[in-house]
């Protein structure tokens, strides 16, 4: 399976870089500065779970419509940014690609459908905490890293599913190729929106929250928001998963933030709109109540990144 991962940077840099690592026929696809950093100084990874360093296949822009043809694009960009990664990943896209999209959310699939045809486009999430830092080495800040991926229309595990499915596995890449990848979207989905609301309203991670009178009260009904809003989608969040993420959000002491809090931290975009305003949107057309998130996208709207 030859693979073209988009970008270096925390997410498609981290997975690349496993891939890569066990030998998959892994490029990337970036832009000429951090190609240049790349071929210079290599791929670097620091992480709990092992340390990489590999001069991997890089591609530029003008070298791509020139490569082969791919059978796999793994795209890990921010949802801002989509536009501008679907056009650079237009050339690549050819008869038999598939393109498995990691991004937060859900707004980005109607736009990838439009673009390159939904039969060519996976579901897929992942759970990663990883920065790129500024030696431009991708620090992996905890142990859990995993891929989840799927058909979108089909509970079958496809060819090209369990073709990936065996490249992560080669990589010792913890994966799921699941048989219903819009569950474990709405739970990752529900999950996230009020870990990154939460923490993006009171700046702080959930532990500071906590430690509030009414901090608990607050991610936990917020938490039943979006769940809310999953059940009136027709995904219903499975009780067991619903326990996991609560235990998660409130875990007395916990460090745990958002990306999207370290993001606006560091005065870069946010995914404001793709999370938080596409869930809001969505729970008023199904006339679901959201106080909460109502207050968190009200807020968020305020916020401007630096120049």
């Amino acid at each position: 399976m030859r693979i073209l991962i988009l970008g270096a940077g925390a997410t498609g840099g981290y997975f690349g870089a496993r891939l890569a690592q066990a030998g998959s026929d892994v490029s990337f696809l970036l832009r000429p500065a951090r190609a240049a950093a790349v071929r210079e100084h290599g791929l670097r990874v620091r992480s709990p779970l092992g340390d990489v360093q590999l001069a991997p296949t890089v591609l530029t822009a003008d070298q791509l419509a020139d490569a082969s043809a791919f059978d796999l694009v793994l795209l890990s960009c921010k949802a801002y940014d989509l536009g501008t990664a679907m056009d650079a990943v237009a050339p690549a896209m050819r008869a038999g690609t598939t393109l498995l999209p990691v991004l937060n959310g859900l707004a980005h699939y109607p736009l990838l459908d439009d673009r390159f045809g939904a039969d060519n486009v996976l579901g897929g999430l992942c759970f990663i905490s990883a920065v790129l830092a500024a030696d431009g080495v991708i620090d992996h800040l905890d142990a859990p890293a995993r891929l989840t991926f799927g058909e979108r229309n089909s509970a079958a595990i496809s060819p090209r599913v369990q073709a990936f499915a065996d490249a992560c596995s080669a990589a010792g890449i913890d994966h799921v190729a699941s048989t219903d990848i819009a569950a474990e979207q709405w739970i990752k989905f529900s999950f996230l929106a009020t870990l990154a609301g939460a923490t993006c309203l009171y700046r702080s991670d959930l532990g500071g929250i906590l430690a509030r009178d009414g901090g608990e009260n607050f991610i936990s009904g917020l938490h039943e928001e979006c769940l809310a809003v999953a059940a009136a989608s027709g995904h219903p969040v499975p009780e067991k998963a619903i326990a996991v993420a609560r235990r998660s959000l409130t875990h007395p002491g916990s460090a745990m933030k958002a990306s999207m809090l370290r993001d606006l931290e560091a005065g870069k975009p946010i995914e404001a709109a793709h999370l938080i305003g596409d869930l809001l949107a969505r729970a008023r057309v199904l006339d679901v109540a959201t106080p909460r998130l109502e207050t968190v996208w009200v807020a968020l709207q305020g916020y401007r990144p630096a120049a």
